[in-house]
């Protein structure tokens, strides 16, 4: 099961990602994670280094040359869930590349679906309890009425900040999906629902190209 999952901020994408990992018993292989590890430990160029802290895009090459690597390691065997990549036309050109050489494809192409003032709200009523971590959300998980929770509302949880968020990733899937689409390798999936909903929906698609 080789797969790559795409969804907009607030979608629910990393509790399915989760889900699935588990059930499947593959890996969650995050670009962002496998960056700041590489940078850690003194795997990228200073150069390099120096470009990201500056918030420059990454090479695509770099990148690439990073999932090559990470999806060969013994507990993606059975295969991996690729999370924040591919995330333009040429990289998933790349990725097919190197399964390619591999004699490997990708199995399916995820894409969690929630209209974005699905999105907002969801984000914009939530809140997290500075003294516990736990989030409450105050239309559908709002804190017990006797909990002395000390609420706040995350600067990325603000509306302006949220659609700024979801446009930039519905500029960046523009070219993306139907890409993937056109292939028949793309899956769309309605994330609105229940955890449960959403996560037997996602099952259900999984299972139909097993």
């Amino acid at each position: 099961m080789r797969l790559v999952f795409v969804g907009p901020p607030g979608a629910g994408k990393g509790t399915q990602a989760k889900l699935i990992c588990e059930r499947w018993k593959i890996p969650q292989i995050s670009t962002g994670d496998m960056l700041r590890a590489a940078k850690a430990s003194g795997q990228l160029p200073e150069e390099l280094v120096k470009q990201m802290a500056a918030g420059g895009l990454v090479p695509d090459e770099v990148v690439i040359d990073l999932i090559s690597k990470r999806t060969q390691d013994a507990d993606a065997k059975e295969g991996f869930l690729l999370d924040g990549f591919p995330r333009t036309v040429p990289q998933a050109d790349a990725l097919d590349r190197v399964l390619e050489s591999r004699g490997q494809k990708l199995t399916v192409v995820l894409a969690l679906e929630v209209p974005k003032e699905n999105l907002i709200e969801r984000a914009v009523l939530r809140r997290t309890d500075k003294r516990t971590g736990q989030i409450y959300h105050l239309k559908y998980k709002p804190p017990p009425p006797d909990a002395e929770a000390h609420l706040e509302h995350r600067p990325d949880d603000h509306e302006e900040v949220v659609r700024n968020r979801v446009e930039v990733y519905e500029k960046m899937t523009a070219d993306l999906l139907p890409h993937y689409e056109k292939s028949g390798r793309l899956k769309r999936i309605d994330g609105v629902g229940t955890v449960e909903e959403v996560t037997a929906r996602v099952i259900a698609a999984l299972e139909a190209v097993r």
